[in-house]
């Protein structure tokens, strides 16, 4: 059983056009565990209501004036390191989203997605840190080809020896399933689901999800 959510998931957006706001806000009017509790119009504007307003989410647009979402992410973290940011963007940019992953975002949706993509990121982040999308997940690779990065000494050689079942969680994960789904798939409990993935944390060296989809990524367990 997925734990019901006792409290809406407190959001604010981040967006210096009016209309995109108005429109998000709207469609995410509807959904009972959702509360769009404040809007800023710039970077600035958005530093300025955390230090004073508790938010789950933030929907953070990269452009725009005074401070962009570049600048106001390392800010956001630095003020409330457990909120979780998702970026909006209306390029799809390899190197700009693996360089946002790296300073601390959880997600990264283009301004086209429509509002249940925007629904679902925002309850995967808040439940599971990271949304993983096609275009994260090819950001991530490009990164690594880019970069060329060989794997820690800990994943040298065979020392992440995942068996067939870890391996299918993995996979699955790095396809954006809930615990709930890929328990169905594999017919499993989502609490074993659970305590497979930490195992695989522990297996594979990595400390967060973000780290298994990368090692995922690395040992070609998904492919581009």
């Amino acid at each position: 059983m997925s734990k019901e959510i006792s409290s809406p998931i407190k959001v604010i957006i981040a967006d210096d056009h009016v209309l995109y706001r108005a429109g998000v806000k709207t469609a995410l009017s509807t959904k009972k565990d959702i509360q769009v509790i404040a809007e800023a119009d710039n970077g600035m504007h958005l530093v300025n209501l955390i230090k004073n307003l508790e938010a789950d989410v933030i929907l953070l647009d990269i452009q725009m004036p005074i401070m962009d979402g570049i600048t106001a992410l390392p800010e956001i973290k630095k003020i409330s390191p457990n909120t979780k940011v998702i970026m909006l963007t209306m390029v799809d940019d390899n190197s700009m989203v693996a360089k946002l992953m790296e300073l601390g975002a959880n997600s990264y949706l283009t301004k086209t997605s429509d509002s249940e993509i925007i629904y679902e990121a925002i309850k995967t982040c808040y439940e599971q840190e990271y949304y993983f999308n096609s275009l994260t997940n090819k950001a991530l690779l490009n990164n690594l080809k880019q970069k060329n990065t060989p794997a820690p000494l800990a994943l040298a050689g065979s020392e992440a020896q995942l068996n067939e079942k870890e391996t299918t969680i993995l996979r699955l994960m790095c396809e954006e399933k809930s615990t709930k789904e890929i328990a169905d798939i594999v017919e499993l409990s989502p609490r074993t689901v659970e305590a497979i993935r930490d195992r695989l944390k522990v297996k594979t060296g990595s400390k967060t999800t973000a780290g298994l989809i990368m090692y995922a990524v690395k040992n070609k367990i998904i492919e581009e």
